[in-house]
């Protein structure tokens, strides 16, 4: 279980800064928009490419920050049941959910990507737009960042089986939740 605790610790490491860094991208989309915006409304002209930029690098966020959310356990879910059931209890879910759930689609789409990206770049797929990218690096951020998921899953998987097992600490103990401002709980009254 050790080394598989070890590589879950690397793979933590890679996403934590792989999140991090695509955090940025958000900024860059935004400049970019920015941009194209200002381009379009002085100069009357204005580019596919550009704004197709921006989607790759939305899109490059969104994927690559799933990873990083896993790991973080800030995932949506619905804490109606899951809140009211003990800590163990909580664990068994998400390990159940990871392996059955998770997993599954993660290597599902790996699977299905990965001919998908290798196509697209052999052929030199462009977009239909005038003027627009090419296409491969779009697929290939998705094969990424489903890779990556996948390997957050892991990790999570080889954590909670050692939270369960006594050999780790619960890295999100109850009570870990942020603190609320206290004005908000009043509007919330």
């Amino acid at each position: 279980m050790g080394a598989l605790l070890a590589l879950s610790g690397l793979i933590d490491r890679i996403n934590e800064t792989i999140g991090k860094a695509v955090s940025w991208l958000i900024l860059v989309a935004v400049l970019v928009s920015a941009g194209n915006a200002i381009v379009r409304k002085v100069f009357n002209t204005s580019s596919n490419a550009w704004l197709e930029l921006q989607w790759y690098l939305f899109g490059a966020a969104f994927m690559f920050a799933a990873a990083y959310t896993l790991k973080q356990n800030e995932h949506i879910r619905i804490d109606l049941v899951y809140a009211a059931l003990s800590r163990r209890k909580q664990h068994w879910i998400d390990l159940i959910g990871h392996v059955f759930f998770l997993m599954p689609m993660t290597i599902l789409m790996i699977w299905l990507l990965t001919p998908y990206v290798s196509l697209s770049y052999r052929s030199g797929e462009m977009s239909t737009n005038s003027g627009g990218l090419i296409l491969w690096p779009a697929k290939a951020i998705l094969l990424a960042g489903f890779v990556s998921l996948a390997a957050q899953g892991l990790s999570e998987i080889v954590k909670k089986i050692a939270v369960i097992r006594g050999l780790i600490p619960d890295p999100f103990p109850p009570g870990d939740d942020p603190p609320v401002d206290p004005a908000l709980k009043e509007e919330v009254r």
